[in-house]
């Protein structure tokens, strides 16, 4: 960092937050296209039908067995490993960053301000993202689906991710773009940051009563103050 980059952070008033906390898919990686053919494949695959898009959506943000067992229990295990075949195999030609994310996280970093992830994806999955976009080593602490018992919408991965960021929760905030995301910001007491270009409406978001609605990368930098 230069001289003068050091001058303006220094010059800058504090940022909002002590800790910012992400969610993964649809908000810090594009994967919503992804996300929406693995569901295709499978539906088709195993159940020989498609869904709407609407039915597809309806539980992104939970964990992919969840989602699986609530379009049909009986066949929600071969649904995932159908979804997984197919996700795993187009995952590098279809996700990316975001435009934008990482240098919002890097002015999160050079301000001071402890950055989590949380999300619903296993470990592994999460850690294909990390390796296509170099982004893991930005996050002090990531938080993924096998690593709490309970998952959003429950409160769970968010408070064990501030706990171990040891940050006071009233001091750390969640970032996201489903419903599910707002419940669980809700849920564990940290404020909550919808965003809009992931995989969910914006009137489905407002419905949720997120502490803030932002619509870019750069409103988002405008509400962390960075």
């Amino acid at each position: 960092m230069g001289d003068d980059q050091r001058m303006l952070l220094k010059d800058r008033p504090p940022p909002v937050y002590e800790a910012v906390i992400f969610d993964l898919d649809g908000t810090v990686v594009d994967s919503v296209d992804l996300i929406v053919a693995s569901f295709h494949h499978a539906t088709r695959e195993v159940l020989g039908r498609e869904f709407t898009h609407e039915e597809t959506i309806r539980g992104v943000g939970k964990p992919l067995l969840e989602q699986m067992a609530a379009l049909s229990p009986e066949h929600a295990d071969e649904l995932v490993r159908s979804y997984r075949d197919f996700n795993h195999r187009e995952h590098d030609g279809m996700l990316k960053l975001y435009d934008g994310v990482e240098s919002l996280l890097l002015r999160l970093r050079e301000a001071g301000v402890r950055l989590g992830l949380v999300t619903s994806k296993s470990r592994p999955t999460t850690q294909m993202a990390f390796d296509l976009t170099g982004i893991e080593a930005l996050f002090d602490e990531t938080v993924c689906a096998e690593d709490t018992p309970r998952n959003k919408p429950l409160p769970d991965p968010i408070l064990l991710c501030v706990q171990r960021l040891q940050v006071p929760e009233q001091k750390a905030v969640y970032v996201g773009d489903s419903p599910f995301d707002v419940q669980a910001a809700h849920a564990a007491g940290v404020d909550s940051i919808a965003v809009t270009w992931g995989v969910f409406s914006e009137e489905v978001l407002a419905a949720e009563n997120p502490g803030r609605l932002v619509h870019s990368m750069s409103e988002l930098g405008e509400v962390l103050g960075v």
